[in-house]
């Protein structure tokens, strides 16, 4: 009796320990999977760091600045097939011509009235005429941007602003802002009237780039594990679905090799999206190569995306500003030239490695909603089948026929592990897909929580292998049935069911493997 009883104990520990070491198999088989099917994130350290000439922001040659109040009033800016609105602040006293400034949206702002505001007010207050115009929408949407035609239609706005009473032509210039950095040097190429460039948290690099290095930049301030860096290329090189984002691989450099109006350049130490050294090197190289020495570059303490400082503009910048524009052309090449706050970049911004496999987000999308529909179509499968087979047997009952028995049923044991293993592989989806959404809230408001970083990416990684256990018992199951001469799933119905939801849960974890989920090491 004891010996039996040792027998089973071995039994039941043998069977254990090949649960565990297939389930070991089949992760590191699907970690495999995921390290070949797509390119890894690497990014090389930034060795080159730029060192500011003094700490003080003060622009060399700059005019004391006076104050005057300010008027506003609304114009319309005729375009090419439509119209804009624009506010224009001006200063009320002031004498002579006066210089101008015409605002550059980014990507967040697009209305004169919620936009610019403290800028706008800031240099009218001190004697230049600023133009704020509305944004245009009709040819602006987040799969279709172009910078060129948004170029031409800035440009309307600047002439509007030159040819007005009371502005010198002469000294109209142009202040962009975040995604404005792509289209002002557009401008300034094809414009040699526009009298000078501010480029205010401008990424120079091409959209794509930026992305990546605004995503590495908030996940390592988040505290994320490095196993979710992988997701960084495999999300920001693949092409999204639905087609579109032609804008994301936009490269400003030929035009920044053709500005030579004045440039200054603004960053904020704070500013965790933008490669704020390699931003400005890149200018001063561009502009050299265009024979333009013109170039001042400015970062301020603290400040983030805007040069904001606890939600306000930094004052001190717009006094900077302000002098710059106001001392033209004296402040132009007036030293420091690199000065304020020292920056500080880890990493380079740099071309982002195309998906091998998943390159294309609609194939992705494609994939993951067949697998699903494999998974959750083979229970309504089951219960049609099921209902035909009832009235199929109530009509042999009242022939005389004996009805149906278990041979039209899965084998047990089987069903419960099928579901199990779909409902598994969704959920785990669903949990990925938490977590990252998640982890990017937690991202753009700059916050940290080691709950949800690093025990929500724990979490993820245990259902995922919980999902494999399942699999694996599965497997085991359908294999012992076989070799007892029976079917795991009888009749074409139930078979067809059972190699669908294997197929669309393993699909799935291939999906997740793909993203890391069973990446070897946290």
């Amino acid at each position: 009796m004891e010996a039996r009883a040792e027998t089973d104990v071995d039994r039941h520990v043998g069977r254990s320990y090949r649960v565990v070491a297939s389930t070991a198999l089949g992760v590191i088989v699907l970690a495999i999977l995921g390290a070949v099917m797509g390119p890894q994130w690497d990014p090389v350290p930034l060795a080159d760091p730029l060192t500011v000439e003094t700490s003080s922001t003060a622009i060399g040659s700059a005019p004391a600045v006076p104050t005057y109040p300010v008027r506003t009033s609304v114009v319309t800016v005729q375009l090419d097939g439509t119209t804009v609105d624009a506010q224009i602040s001006e200063p009320v006293g002031a004498e002579g011509p006066r210089p101008g400034v015409v605002f550059v949206h980014g990507a967040g702002t697009g209305r004169y009235d919620t936009a610019f505001l403290e800028q706008a007010h800031a240099l009218a207050a001190s004697g230049i005429v600023a133009m704020v115009p509305n944004k245009r929408l009709d040819t602006y949407t987040t799969r279709h941007r172009d910078y060129p035609l948004m170029a031409t239609d800035y440009d309307a706005s600047v002439a509007l602003l030159q040819a007005r009473d009371g502005v010198d032509p002469d000294r109209v210039g142009i202040y962009a802002e975040s995604e404005g950095g792509w289209i002002a040097p557009i401008m300034a190429a094809k414009d040699p009237s526009i009298a000078f460039v501010v480029l205010v948290s401008s990424p120079v690099v091409p959209p794509r780039e930026q992305a990546a290095f605004a995503v590495d930049s908030y996940l390592r301030n988040t505290g994320v594990p490095h196993g979710v860096f992988r997701a960084i290329p495999r999300a920001v090189g693949m092409s999204l679905p639905g087609g579109g984002f032609e804008y994301a691989d936009f490269d400003v450099t030929p035009y920044q090799r053709e500005m030579r109006q004045p440039v200054l350049v603004v960053y904020g130490t704070g500013d965790a999206s933008m490669p704020t050294i390699q931003g400005a090197e890149q200018v001063l190289r561009d502009t050299a190569i265009a024979g333009n020495g013109d170039v001042t570059v400015r970062y301020y303490e603290g400040a983030n995306h805007g040069i904001r400082v606890d939600g306000d503009v930094d004052p001190v910048f717009l006094r900077d500003l302000s002098g710059w524009v106001l001392g033209q052309p004296a402040t132009a090449d007036a030293p420091p030239r690199i000065a304020g706050a020292q920056p500080v970049q880890t990493y380079m911004a740099e071309p982002v490695p195309e998906p091998r496999w998943f390159g294309d987000g609609d194939v992705v999308i494609a994939l993951a909603l067949a697998a699903v529909a494999l998974i959750l179509l083979g229970p309504l499968a089951v219960l049609v089948a099921r209902g035909v087979e009832a009235g199929t047997d109530r009509v042999r009952g009242r022939g005389g026929a004996v009805a149906a028995g278990p041979g039209h049923r899965f084998a047990p044991g089987v069903l419960p592990l099928l579901v199990t293993f779909g409902v598994g592989a969704v959920l785990t989806v669903v949990a990925l897909v938490w977590y990252i959404v998640s982890i990017a809230r937690l991202a753009l408001d700059y916050q940290r929580n080691d709950l949800v970083v690093q025990g929500g990416w724990v979490g993820v990684r245990v259902l995922g292998i919980a999902v494999v256990v399942v699999g694996i018992l599965l497997l085991r199951r359908c294999r012992r049935v076989r070799l007892a001469g029976g079917r795991p799933g009888p009749g074409i119905v139930r078979t067809s069911v059972l190699w669908a939801g294997v197929i669309g849960s393993v699909v799935l974890l291939v999906i997740l493997a793909y993203w890391g989920v069973f990446q070897l090491g946290i």
